[in-house]
């Protein structure tokens, strides 16, 4: 989306490496940002609503995985995916993301390597989200013209 001619994605890696998502407890009336600095902010950013929705939650989780990936070694995955998991429990695509990092991350054979498919893989479930988002939003368009297009004298769309 682009606010004031910048574009702008649910959720990204800037050129540090710091993580940044919309805060959704501000829209529709403000537009905000926030960094998720640590594993336990991005576990409070799910389990508080900062983020919102399916896909969104998917890809925070893919995120928050790498964030563990790089705050705790091998041995706490097991532990990060649990405490993810329970922060929405009843959020299909937050497990499915979680299991496929654990899946994905099973190929490296060290912390770094490790740390580097948790991110690749990250940016991956972020990646598919934004499309998704797109071809729904395309598909929404042409149904929202044909609406319209069916209304006297430009009379709005009203969609709930």
């Amino acid at each position: 989306m682009n606010i004031d001619g910048k574009a702008y994605r649910t959720i990204w890696l800037d050129e540090a490496d710091r993580l940044h998502v919309i805060d959704q407890h501000v829209l529709p009336h403000r537009f905000e940002t926030a960094t998720i600095t640590s594993f336990s902010a991005l576990c409070d950013a799910i389990r508080n609503m900062l983020v919102r929705g399916a896909g969104l939650i998917g890809a925070t989780a893919g995120y928050g995985m790498w964030l563990a990936a790089c705050e705790a070694p091998d041995t706490f995955m097991s532990e990060a995916a649990t405490a993810l998991k329970r922060t929405r429990p009843t959020a299909s695509n937050l497990a499915w993301a979680v299991d496929r990092q654990l899946a994905a991350m099973t190929r490296g054979s060290s912390p770094e390597e490790k740390r580097h498919i948790a991110k690749v893989t990250a940016q991956a479930i972020a990646d598919e989200d934004a499309e998704a988002c797109k071809r729904i939003g395309e598909h929404g368009k042409t149904l929202l013209e044909a609406l319209a297009a069916k209304k006297a004298n430009g009379a709005p769309v009203n969609i709930l």
